[in-house]
């Protein structure tokens, strides 16, 4: 690890720790040091919000002239001191934390959202693995990312004058992004091998700082490396599933060689998405390699500690690579352990056997983190059943209840979004550490009124509307073919009319074109003289996404009728930055999924800290935070549906949010007293900044993770010594031997007094009763509701070896709904996920 900040250039003596403050990602959410970078070079700082490259790019002479300023070097000492005091202050995990992680969590993910100018990411994934960073080092959660360093990143978006989207792919210089070399003891570049087919694929590794915890980031573009390699970490979501594979090794086995190369052994793995899973593969070659095992006691002592959360809704979602393809680029990776890739593949298949159902099986990467993790969860209560729902071929006779998918919600790290002037008014309302320490579940507001409130959200619509003019000028507004000048450059945008945001990534199921499924109507709104409204919107459509494209396409062809323009504006390039003025200025927040396919949805978990309030389709976070106080639900009650591609519902979706528009949150806002202030407009504010802010907030997310999940696993993993791993996987060989032997023999019933006795007669061929439970399940009906009730061993069978009887007493119900079932017991097993073995009575 380096032992002093990376200085890539000369700096005047009483400046000199200034390398450190830019490359420590603190700034991106705490900006005390903001003057300073305004200061040595105001255009570049406004421009880019990179201190890294501000510094690197003001002359020297600057510098020196700054040193010689009393004014900044008091401003810089101050800051320096807070730095200190921020990395030695006492934090939640230190303080409060009942266990010990170690030496902490390894996170990976393929996408990092941490700020505008360190483009590592496309979207929600991304940005909810950069707040959960941002969140732990609040907390001081001894975290150790991976990722990737891609020279392009994501593609950067424009809009033609015909409203097509295209495509740029602007090359990221790393020495002028805020992350640094990642250098050994010795001051040597830290470099990761991983073979490829018939050569080895070199590595370099950078690190970013972000606040106590750090993010190491791989980039192939060494220049040993052959050019097709040196490209594998260009561009974020290739399309091409060789290089999507490529990637995916890096990240996953190169990632694990970093960690292990620099000697950092964390108690825990978290992969945020399966794009990761090699990481665990490779996690257990080491831990093998360690105690000198086999793979599959190596997978058993690891998994307890392997922690896998999907925030995909649809089973198509998941990577999947072909056997063939695995072969090429997998074999000289595993030529020398004894995992083949036939058993890899068979780890990420519902397929039993590798070749049963067709000649070139794939690996679903999803599925091979589950079967490598010792938890799964997803990231909504809704997002649950639909997980349980996708994940259902891993566990084929399982009911989906039983399938042991959790869930976390997601919460966004809410000084990353407040603004300015709703900092200003929490500080005064809860303190200047409230989210820095564990969040109260609400944090009154007394000390604020109606009009200081009303006069917070006035001064935030207003520097969005500044922002807005400035971004269409930057558009070549005065360009468009539109009809005229002052509409098309915002000049028509008011301060004070309701404005609606929207902005996501447009594809088909996320409906962005929902408010056009009635233009008519739309149009009255837009039109209206007393109670005008505005539309702000924003987002990009994947580079293949040709729906998505079209969709677009449609929302700037609307914007620029003669009786639209001025009024719906589209800001290209949605990022970080034009998501952060966006959150922070509008009045109402509009997300319109089709249910129950948004996995979470935490955009508009970002407007709350900042008074916006929600129109939501009632799905992910929205069918949790939703109460009529806080804000208004589309389809509210929606329950659980099985996912598809139909759109029954996007025309009476569409109807419902008219409604709520034109009968409900368009008068409620514009609904003032004599004074002008809207009354119950505010009380709505102050309910949903009241009751949601710190439940959806990532100190929270984080916080729940810590205590429901990483104790708890690293408690487990404690118990998975080599002894005990090599057992268990001796164990269930002998019992897997035995499985296809066991059944039922008999099953009898007698009813008294409203309640019925179940016997049931059970074969083992062998297998100790103590290592099965028999059980009786009943689904839901009329007559109750679901139960699985587990029956009682009451003696062996004496006429039969290995039988024995089992019973239990229940409700009454009609023959066939009580059906029995066996299936493993073991304390030392999260099950059904680490052994899924069941049989039914047929």
């Amino acid at each position: 690890m380096p032992l002093a900040a990376y200085t890539p250039r000369s700096l005047p003596e009483s400046l000199s720790g200034l390398f450190t403050l830019a490359l420590d990602l603190r700034w991106t959410w705490h900006h005390g040091s903001d003057e300073l970078w305004r200061a040595l070079d105001e255009d570049t700082w406004e421009a880019t919000r990179n201190a890294w490259l501000v510094l690197n790019s003001v002359s020297d002479d600057r510098l020196q002239e700054l040193a010689e300023d009393p004014a900044f070097q008091n401003s810089y000492e101050d800051q320096i001191n807070a730095h200190h005091e921020f990395v030695h202050a006492n934090t939640w995990y230190s303080d409060d934390c009942p266990g010990d992680l170690g030496q902490g969590i390894a996170y990976f993910c393929m996408e990092y959202g941490l700020c505008e100018s360190l483009p590592l990411y496309s979207g929600g994934l991304g940005v909810l693995a950069g707040d959960y960073l941002k969140a732990a080092s609040d907390l001081g959660i001894p975290v150790t990312a991976v990722g990737l360093l891609y020279q392009q990143g994501y593609f950067r978006q424009a809009i033609s004058t015909d409203g097509e989207q295209l495509e740029f792919y602007p090359y990221n210089d790393p020495t002028m992004l805020p992350v640094s070399p990642l250098r050994d003891e010795d001051g040597q570049w830290v470099r990761v091998v991983v073979p490829f087919p018939g050569r080895p694929l070199r590595l370099r590794a950078w690190k970013a700082q972000v606040g106590r915890c750090q993010l190491l980031l791989l980039d192939s573009n060494d220049p040993r490396n052959e050019p097709g390699d040196r490209g594998i970490t260009s561009e974020l979501y290739t399309g091409d599933p060789e290089k999507r594979l490529q990637q995916e090794m890096v990240l996953g086995i190169g990632g694990w060689r970093l960690l292990r190369q620099l000697d950092i052994q964390p108690a825990l793995c978290h992969l945020n998405e399966g794009h990761c899973a090699l990481a665990l593969i490779e996690r257990a070659f080491s831990w093998q390699e360690q105690q000198h095992t086999d793979f599959q006691t190596a997978r058993t002592a690891i998994r307890a500690t392997n922690l896998f959360t999907t925030h995909t809704s649809v089973a198509s979602g998941f990577d999947h690579f072909a056997e063939s393809l695995l072969r090429l680029y997998l074999g000289p990776w595993l030529e020398t352990r004894d995992l083949t890739v036939e058993e890899l593949v068979k780890l990420g298949s519902s397929s039993p056997t590798p070749g049963t159902e067709n000649s070139d099986q794939s690996l679903n990467m999803a599925f091979l983190a589950l079967n490598m993790s010792g938890r799964v969860n997803g990231v909504s209560r809704i997002h649950q059943k639909v997980s349980q729902n996708i994940l259902q071929p891993l566990f084929p006779r399982w009911p989906a209840e039983d399938i042991p998918a959790e869930f976390v919600t997601n919460g966004v790290h809410t000084p990353s979004w407040d603004s300015p002037e709703s900092d200003a008014l929490w500080t005064r309302a809860c303190g200047k550490d409230r989210w820095r320490r564990p969040l109260q579940i609400s944090c009154p507001m007394n000390d604020v009124s109606d009009e200081d409130l009303w006069q917070m959200r006035r001064l935030q619509r207003s520097r969005l509307v500044h922002y807005l003019r400035r971004r269409l000028a930057s558009q070549h507004c005065e360009q468009s073919p539109g009809n005229n000048h002052a509409s098309a450059c915002g000049l028509l945008l008011d301060n004070e009319t309701l404005t609606l945001g929207f902005a996501r990534r447009f594809t088909e199921y996320k409906r962005p074109g929902l408010l056009l499924k009635d233009q008519q109507r739309l149009l009255g709104l837009l039109a209206s003289r007393d109670r005008p409204l505005q539309i702000v919107l924003a987002g990009k459509a994947h580079p293949y996404d040709h729906r998505g494209k079209d969709m677009i396409r449609q929302w700037k062809a609307f914007s620029r009728r003669p009786d639209v323009e001025g009024k719906v504006v589209f800001i290209e390039d949605y990022d970080l930055g034009v998501a952060s003025q966006l959150i922070q200025g509008v009045d109402v927040w509009l997300n319109c999924p089709r249910h129950p396919w948004e996995a979470c949805g935490t955009s508009g978990m970002k407007v709350l800290v900042n008074g916006g309030l929600n129109l939501s389709q009632y799905d992910g976070w929205w069918a949790e935070a939703w109460n009529s106080d806080v804000g208004w639900a589309i389809r509210p009650g929606a329950t659980f549906e099985e996912l598809g591609s139909s759109g029954e519902h996007d025309l009476s979706d569409a109807g419902e949010l008219f409604d709520l528009l034109e009968h409900e949150v368009i008068p409620a806002f514009y609904d003032v007293d004599n004074e002008g202030i809207p009354r119950q407009w505010l009380q709505r504010i102050r309910a949903s900044m009241d009751q949601l802010t710190a439940t959806y907030s990532a100190n929270r997310m984080v916080r729940e993770y810590v205590e429901g999940f990483y104790l708890p696993m690293m408690e487990q993993g404690k118990q998975r010594t080599p002894e005990t791993a090599a057992a268990i996987v001796s164990e269930y060989r002998e019992i897997l031997r035995h499985w296809p032997r066991l059944r039922f023999s008999a099953i009898n019933a007698s009813e008294s007094e409203g309640s019925q006795t179940y016997t049931v007669e059970v074969y083992l061929d062998g297998v100790d009763e103590q290592r099965v439970t028999v059980e009786l399940v009943a689904e839901a009906s009329t007559y109750g509701p679901g139960m699985v009730t587990e029956m009682a061993m009451k003696h062996p069978l004496a006429g039969s070896a290995h039988s024995y009887l089992y019973e239990c007493r229940v409700p009454s119900r009609p023959d066939g709904h009580y059906t029995p079932r066996l299936r493993i017991r073991d304390e030392r097993l999260n099950l059904p996920l680490e052994n899924s073995a069941v049989l039914w009575l047929k």
